[in-house]
Parts: C-alpha cells; sequence; structure tokens
C-alpha cells in the first residue's frame, strides 16, 4: 500500500475474520494488542487483503503492556503480509520512546509507517494540531491524527489542517471520534485523508464513533 488513494481499514483482533471485511474494506488493521498470539496469526495469514499492523499501547487507548511492545511490532513489520506497521509518536519522540525499533525494522523491509497521535479527551486548537501532525509525517509515511470532538468547531478545525496538509501533498489520515466528530470519518477524505477505518461487524469498533465497514464505504464513495 501506498496510501496514494483512500484506504478504508477494518479493524479485527482475528485474522479469521479477514473474509468478512473483502466485501467493503481495502485492509485490515490487525489490532496485535487485542489479540491472543498475534505474531503466530501473521505468520499463519493467507487472507486476501493487506494488513496494517497496530500494537496499541495502554497509554494511547490500546491493551498492549510495554513489555516486548515495540519487539513484537518490529517483528510484524518484517512479516511478509504486513504492508504498514501503526507506531504512536510519543513512542518515537519521548526520551524512553523505543518505537524507533520498529519504525527502522520498516524502512529496512520496505513496509510503510503510520505515525499516530490520538487524543481522547478532546481537540487541541489549531497550531497544536498543525504542529503534531506535521512531526507525525515527518517521522512517517503518513501521519495520523485521531482526536476528540466536543461540537462542530472541533471537527472543522481538523478538517481544515487535513486539508492544509493535503494541499502540500503531504499524506495524512485524520478523523474526531465521538459523537459530534463521527461525521468527519465519512468528510476528512474530501479533505484529503488517507485512510478511515471501520470494523465489518459494528460491534467489533476499536475506537468512539465508528461506522462499521459497509456504511463508510457507502458514504465516502457517494460523497466523492
Amino acid at each position: 500500500m501506498d496510501f496514494e488513494e483512500f484506504v478504508l481499514a477494518a479493524p479485527v483482533s482475528d485474522l479469521g475474520d479477514e473474509p468478512a471485511a473483502r466485501e467493503h474494506a481495502d485492509a485490515v488493521e490487525f489490532r496485535m494488542d487485542l489479540a491472543d498470539d498475534p505474531l503466530p496469526g501473521l505468520d499463519d495469514y493467507d487472507g486476501e487483503l493487506p494488513i496494517i499492523a497496530t500494537n496499541r499501547a495502554e497509554w494511547e487507548g490500546g491493551e498492549a503492556g510495554e513489555d516486548g511492545r515495540i519487539d513484537a511490532l518490529a517483528e510484524a513489520a518484517r512479516t511478509d503480509c504486513v504492508d504498514a506497521i501503526d507506531v504512536e509518536l510519543a513512542a518515537l519522540t519521548e526520551e524512553d520512546g523505543d518505537g524507533v525499533e520498529a519504525l527502522a525494522a520498516a524502512r529496512a523491509e520496505d513496509t510503510a509507517a503510520i505515525v499516530s497521535v490520538h487524543d481522547f479527551e478532546g481537540t487541541p486548537e489549531m497550531g497544536v494540531l498543525a504542529e503534531l501532525l506535521g512531526e507525525a509525517c515527518s517521522l512517517g509515511d503518513v501521519g495520523k491524527l485521531a482526536v476528540t470532538a466536543e461540537g462542530n468547531g472541533d471537527a472543522l478545525d481538523l478538517l481544515r489542517v487535513t486539508h492544509e496538509f493535503s494541499a502540500v501533498d503531504a499524506p495524512v489520515a485524520t478523523m474526531a471520534m465521538g459523537e459530534a466528530g463521527r461525521h468527519t470519518r465519512a468528510v476528512a477524505p474530501l479533505y484529503g485523508s488517507r485512510i478511515g477505518y471501520a470494523p465489518a461487524d459494528p460491534e467489533n469498533a476499536t475506537a468512539p464513533g465508528q461506522y462499521d465497514a459497509a456504511t463508510l464505504r457507502t458514504l465516502v464513495d457517494n460523497l466523492q
């Protein structure tokens, strides 16, 4: 995946669920932090959709502890079926961040790197949004920014910063979580967002406000 066009990724915690995503998704996001044995699962994968591997830390909304988390993500980056990995910006920039190991593994294997920021508390002001997204883009092939919208103004700020980065051809993936920002998951691709996340089964949502894959695919296609 080069993320030149919009990619709809269906989150899964079991790669055996990949067939259910094929009708509407372009890829699956394998949530390693939610899986029982993620690395053997990758080794045994024989599905059709490319994989984005994510091993989300507890401190950014996931369930993975720090022990071996980055090592496992680096190993995933070396696996043939994995086209991209997602690593948190903080894991690359904080003083004790060890995400550089996973990033280096991705670079060595020509695996794409999504560098992500998640804010589950709110939406920072525009200047901070631009700073975070710019830093993520400078380190990864795609900069991902997910914030929590408390109103229309937050959603508009996210869309504006998405448009500004897209205007200079910077690959970004943006979305506002929560009900107030839910529509941005369908609208942000119009402003340049390259990745959307939607589970095949709505009961398997991994973030607040996600549509199911069939709904998001229909919305994005109709709007475009």
